[in-house]
C-alpha cells in the first residue's frame, strides 16, 4: 500500500505534492511539540531546590539536554539515509516519552536527570525532519509551513498539557508522560503521511543539487571548503538565538518592569502578524530562482533583522516609540533573521554552489553551539548580573547583538561573494 501511495502522490501536479508535503511536515512538528514543551504548562509552586524554583531547574536541564543531544546529532542526522527517517522520528519521541515516565514516577530533585535524558533523542527531530524537506523546488513554503508549526508550537503544548490536568485529572508531574502518550498516535499517523511523500525528482535535483549523506570525510571537507563562512554563521546564529531566547523567556519580567504587567495577552495577539509577516517572506523567495541572488537576498535580510533591532532600541530611548512598540520591533527584527538562518539560509547556500550535503548537518551543528550560548547568557545574567534589571539587560544586548551580528554578516557576505567567483562547483 504504502509503494502504492507513493507512485500515486508522485504522480500529483507538482503544486498539490508541496502542499501535501507541507502539511505532513506541519502536522507531525506541531504533534512533536507538546514531546518537548508540555511540561511548560505547570507551574509547581512553592517547589524549590538549592534556592532556585523547581521549574527553571526543569528548564535549564532540559535545554542543557537538547544541546547535548544536537552535538550527538552533527553524526546522526548528517549520515541518516532517508529510508530510516521516519522509523527514527518515532524511536526518538518513543524514548523521550519513556524518560517522562520515569520523570513522574521519581522523587524530585532526581526528577531533573529524567528531564535531561527526555531532551537527548528529542533534539534530533528537527535536523531529520528538514531532510524530508529540503533539496526541493519549493523547498522554501515547505519551510516556512515547517516555521508556522513552530510558532504556534508552544501555545499548542501548553494547551494540551493544561487539558491533561484539567479533563484527565493527571498531576502536574504525570502530565508530560500523559500528554506524549495522548500526542504519540497523532504523531504516528503524521510521521507516516509524510513517509509517503515521494522524494526530489529529477526536476529538484537538477535546480537544487542533490542531497546525500554527510559522513565524517564528507563532514571534514565541507568545514575544511567553507570553513571561514561557517565559523561567521556560526558565532552570528548562537548570539542571535541568545538574544531570541532571553526575550522570549524574559518577556513577563520584561512587562513588568515596564508596567505592562497586566498586558500580556496583547503582546502576544501582536505576535501573530509578526509571525505571518514572516512566514510570508520566506515563502516568497520560491520565486527567488537565481541561487546566487537569493542567497544573497537571504543574508541581507539578517544584516536587516540587525539595523531593525538596533533602530528600535534607539528610538525607545528617545521616547519615540513606547515601550510595547519597541519590544514588537526587536523582536520582527530578530525573527526576520533567524527564520532565514533556521535552514534556507544553507539550504541556498548548497544550490547556488552547487554543492552535494545535507542542511540537516550544518544546521544541528549550528544549533548545538546556539543551545549552549542561551545557557550561558542565561547563567550570566542570573549569577554576574542579577541585580540589573532585566529591561536594562535587554537594551544593552539589543546593542551588542545588533553591532556584533551586522559586522559579522558583512564579513561573511564578502567570503561566500569571493568563494562563489572561485569555486569550481563540484565537491572536492
Amino acid at each position: 500500500m504504502e509503494i502504492s501511495l507513493k507512485n500515486t502522490i508522485a504522480k500529483w501536479p507538482k503544486s498539490y505534492q508541496t502542499m501535501a508535503l507541507g502539511i505532513a511536515a506541519f502536522c507531525t512538528y506541531l504533534c512533536f511539540y507538546p514531546f518537548r514543551r508540555a511540561y511548560t504548562a505547570a507551574t509547581f509552586d512553592d517547589l524549590y531546590f538549592w534556592g532556585v524554583h523547581f521549574k527553571i531547574l526543569m528548564i535549564t536541564a532540559q535545554v542543557l539536554g537538547f544541546a547535548v543531544s544536537k552535538g550527538i546529532g552533527v553524526k546522526i542526522v548528517s549520515e541518516m539515509k532517508p529510508e530510516k527517517r521516519a522509523r527514527n522520528l518515532l524511536i526518538f519521541t518513543g524514548l523521550s516519552g519513556l524518560s517522562m515516565l520515569l520523570f513522574g514516577l521519581t522523587p524530585a530533585p532526581y526528577k531533573l536527570i529524567f528531564i535531561f535524558f527526555a531532551s537527548l533523542p528529542l533534539g534530533l527531530f528537527y535536523g531529520v525532519i528538514l531532510g524530508f524537506l529540503e533539496g526541493r523546488v519549493n523547498t522554501d513554503i515547505l519551510v516556512a509551513a515547517l516555521t508556522a508549526s513552530f510558532i504556534i508550537g508552544s501555545g499548542f503544548a501548553k494547551t494540551i498539557g493544561k487539558w491533561v490536568m484539567n479533563v484527565v485529572g493527571a498531576s502536574e508531574f504525570m502530565m508530560p508522560f500523559v500528554a506524549d502518550v495522548v500526542m504519540y498516535i497523532p504523531l504516528c499517523i503524521s510521521v507516516w503521511l509524510l513517509y509517503q511523500m515521494p522524494p526530489p525528482n529529477a526536476e529538484d535535483i537538477d535546480d537544487r543539487v542533490e542531497r546525500r549523506p554527510m559522513y565524517k570525510a564528507e563532514r571534514k571537507a565541507f568545514v575544511k571548503e567553507f570553513g571561514l563562512g561557517l565559523i561567521l554563521f556560526i558565532v552570528s546564529y548562537v548570539l542571535l538565538t541568545a538574544y531570541r531566547e532571553f526575550r522570549d523567556n524574559f518577556m513577563p519580567e520584561i512587562l513588568n518592569e515596564l508596567g505592562y504587567g497586566g498586558q500580556t495577552a496583547l503582546f502576544t495577539k501582536t505576535e501573530l502578524p509578526i509571525a505571518i509577516i514572516v512566514l510570508l517572506l520566506m515563502a516568497s523567495m520560491r520565486w527567488v530562482t537565481n541561487h546566487t541572488k537569493a542567497f544573497l537576498i537571504i543574508q541581507s535580510l539578517l544584516l536587516l533583522g540587525a539595523v531593525i533591532i538596533a533602530l528600535c532600541t534607539l528610538l525607545y530611548q528617545m521616547q519615540i516609540i513606547n515601550p510595547i512598540f519597541w519590544l514588537i520591533g526587536v523582536g520582527f527584527g530578530a525573527y526576520v533573521a533567524y527564520s532565514m538562518c533556521n535552514s534556507l539560509y544553507f539550504e541556498r547556500m548548497l544550490a547556488a554552489f552547487k554543492y552535494t550535503a545535507t542542511v540537516g548537518f550544518m544546521i544541528t551543528l549550528a544549533d548545538y553551539y546556539a543551545y549552549f550560548g542561551s545557557l550561558t547568557v542565561l547563567f550570566y545574567k542570573n549569577f554576574f548580573h542579577t541585580d540589573t534589571p532585566n529591561v536594562t539587560f535587554f537594551v544593552y544586548a539589543s546593542y551588542f547583538l545588533s553591532g556584533a551580528y551586522f559586522l559579522m554578516v558583512v564579513v561573511s557576505m564578502f567570503y561566500f561573494i569571493r568563494k562563489r567567483n572561485s569555486f569550481s562547483g563540484t565537491n572536492r
